[in-house]
Formats: structure tokens, C-alpha cells, sequence
């Protein structure tokens, strides 16, 4: 197996873990919740095979339903997330990602803000809006998406600076 690999199989189980262990437990008033899982999808390689980021996507939401007993909505926004993400690094990058040139986990940039961010917000709209699946409760999905994302961004970005490999 080539490091890679190795790399990401340790990421999943990982952040995974992290999840189920810590961040489940941690809800703020109903509305706020970290999502830090989802930088497995993030943090997947840019040239890496297409089908495998889908594949590994849903495993990963459909882990994350098994433990939190939701019906597929992690499942759901994983593998929306996961589809997009091609077309948030074309629209955060422009150039740079034809040339496949991008390494996430360097110093935070603008684009870098903006790829995390929209990924962010499409897991978590997906996810709400899946998980309350009225109309009527749309004001409520948009206070979480807001709120959620705040807080998931923060701790994606602490995580990111904390995986960092050292450049010495």
C-alpha cells in the first residue's frame, strides 16, 4: 500500500472517531453541533480516484447514521458533498485546480476559506434540511446551518493546523 492510502484510511477512522466520541455528545442548545467529519471528504487528495471519494463518502455518512440512528441523512450529504466538491475547487481555485496544484492543509488562504466553507454549508443545509424534511421548520434549519457551520468551520480549521504535516 503507498502512503496515501494509508493517510487516508488513518483519516477516516480518525476523524470518525472523533466524531462519534466527541462531537456527538456536544450540542449547544439544539442548534449548534460540529460536524468535523466531513474533512475526510475535504482533505481527499485532488487527483484522487473520483468513484473512491463517493464510495468512502457514503461508508462515511452511513457510519455516522448507524451512530447517531439517522436514517440516512449523513449518508445523503456526504455523497452530496462529495459530488460538488470538483465544482466548489473549480469556483474556490479557477486555475490552480486544472493544474491540480492545491494542497488544503497549508497556510489558510482565501480560497482555501471559501472551498471549506462552501463545503461546509452544503453538508449541513443537505443535512438539516433531510433531518426536519418540512417547510415549516425552514427558519429553524437556517438558524442550525448558520450556527453549526460557524462552529464547524472553527474547528475544521483548528484540525487542519493541527494535521499539519511539519515542513522543516
Amino acid at each position: 500500500m503507498n502512503s496515501t492510502l494509508l493517510v487516508n484510511i488513518f483519516r477516516f477512522v480518525f476523524l470518525l472517531a472523533l466524531q462519534i466520541l466527541v462531537f456527538n455528545k456536544m450540542n449547544f442548545g439544539g442548534y449548534v453541533s460540529a460536524f468535523p467529519y466531513i474533512l475526510f471528504i475535504i482533505l481527499y487528495p485532488v487527483n484522487g480516484n473520483k468513484a473512491n471519494l463517493l464510495i468512502a463518502s457514503f461508508f462515511l455518512g452511513l457510519i455516522m447514521d448507524l451512530f447517531c440512528n439517522s436514517g440516512g441523512v449523513h449518508a445523503a450529504a456526504c455523497v452530496l458533498l462529495a459530488y460538488f466538491r470538483p465544482a466548489f475547487f473549480k469556483f474556490s481555485f479557477g486555475l490552480s485546480y486544472e493544474y491540480q496544484t492545491i494542497k488544503l492543509n497549508d497556510v489558510l488562504t482565501p480560497e482555501r476559506f471559501t472551498f471549506i466553507l462552501l463545503s461546509v454549508i452544503t453538508h449541513n443545509v443537505t443535512l438539516f434540511l433531510l433531518e426536519s424534511f418540512e417547510i415549516s421548520f425552514l427558519l429553524d434549519v437556517l438558524i442550525r446551518t448558520v450556527l453549526s457551520t460557524l462552529f464547524t468551520m472553527l474547528i475544521c480549521i483548528i484540525l487542519i493546523y493541527l494535521i499539519k504535516p511539519n515542513k522543516r
